[in-house]
């Protein structure tokens, strides 16, 4: 086998870690020693093992003199696990073969450097953009400080999100709302508006089994949300943050009883400054949010430029009459102020159409 197809095994294995690593990133490692492969592992969870180090622990035979593929530069400092750039020397590893540099400035290319003036043959670059789209949310989050920010919406062929009377289940099939569920599990967390709160009462959670729940966020400005919305009823059992302007304790300790956490934010223009939101989810941790809004709160993160990707999920069906739409707010007042998108990557998913595009000039990115 060559390179690129250990790497791509090595991918494969990573892939396990999704939704269990954040705000670590997914990584795979595979060991080869004369055309076989002795050991494999991947980074189980955050906090645990790195896959370097699982590799090496799963090895049937001695690694010293074999090669070690990984999908991401192996690191070279002490952080929850110790570096694995000494597990690599201390094994005997001859070569290691590499997919993503290190995204972090203030440490990229060093574990490289490490390696290679320790007498390790390094080979970089193996699959570099499918490693790289692999840990999108990762590299923003560390090299910003903040999460990366995915504006997901189901639309008609019309551009509905809903019905005249406010009606919006289920406007896309099983299979794109199931897609929806996994990147519920990939992601730390959800992000919605009041307004959706009290039109909908949605839960938030993720339905897959073997699955995770992410922190779910309110968008709240006045702290309207009804205490016995089931985002309230179930704050016990799955984490909940309510992010308001108000700052009345009194009002505060009802939620606060009930399980959920509350984050007070500056107002800016009426509503909560999403900004500073972004900036407090980061300081937590948080390294991805999938925004689930109505088209309110969506043109707010646009206008706010926190919006780093638009999911869109588009189904052969006509609402028509005076639905909303994804995006709403004052608007652009022209097309050469339009929010403008990359070139989407297109996705079937059964009868219903996935579209994904990166913003261009997201204020977030350094």
């Amino acid at each position: 086998m060559t390179d690129t197809e250990y790497m791509r095994l090595a991918l494969q294995l990573a892939k396990k870690g999704c939704g269990w690593t954040n705000p670590n990133p997914m990584v795979g490692a595979v060991i080869v020693k004369d055309g076989k492969m002795i050991g494999q592992g991947y980074h189980q969870k955050y906090g645990g093992l790195h896959a370097e180090r699982n590799a090496l622990a799963n090895c049937e035979t001695s690694p010293a003199g074999a090669t070690m593929y990984v999908t991401l530069e192996p690191c070279c400092h002490t952080g929850k696990t110790p570096p694995c750039t000494d597990a690599i020397l201390e094994s005997g590893i001859r070569r290691v073969v590499t997919g993503s540099c290190d995204p972090n400035p203030l440490v990229g290319g060093k574990g490289i450097e490490l390696l290679r003036s320790s007498g390790i043959e390094v080979t970089k670059g193996i699959l570099k953009d499918e490693c790289d789209a692999l840990n999108q949310s990762f590299f923003h989050y560390i090299q910003n400080k903040t999460p990366y920010v995915i504006m997901k919406y189901a639309m008609t062929l019309d551009g509905k999100i809903a019905t005249r009377t406010g009606k919006s289940q289920w406007i896309t099939g099983e299979a794109a709302r199931h897609r929806v569920h996994e990147d519920r599990h990939r992601y730390s967390a959800i992000m919605t508006g009041v307004g959706t709160v009290l039109a909908d009462d949605p839960l938030l959670t993720c339905r897959l089994e073997n699955s995770r729940n992410p922190l779910r966020i309110i968008c709240d400005t006045h702290l309207k949300t009804p205490l016995s919305a089931k985002l309230v009823a179930t704050s016990g059992m799955t984490a909940t943050l309510l992010a308001t302007a108000d700052t009345d304790h009194d009002k505060h300790r009802p939620y606060l009883e009930a399980g959920c956490n509350i984050l007070v934010l500056p107002e800016k223009e009426g509503h909560i400054d999403l900004s500073c939101l972004i900036k407090a989810l980061g300081e937590r941790k948080i390294d991805s949010v999938l925004l689930e809004g109505g088209g309110t709160l969506n043109w707010s993160a646009l206008q706010c430029g926190i919006v780093n990707k638009v999911q869109t999920y588009i189904a052969p069906k006509l609402f028509g009459g005076s639905g909303k739409t994804p995006v709403m707010g004052l608007g652009a007042d022209s097309p050469d102020n339009a929010f403008h998108l990359s070139k989407p990557v297109i996705s079937w998913l059964e009868e219903d159409l996935l579209l994904e595009s990166e913003v261009i000039r997201c204020s977030q990115e350094s």
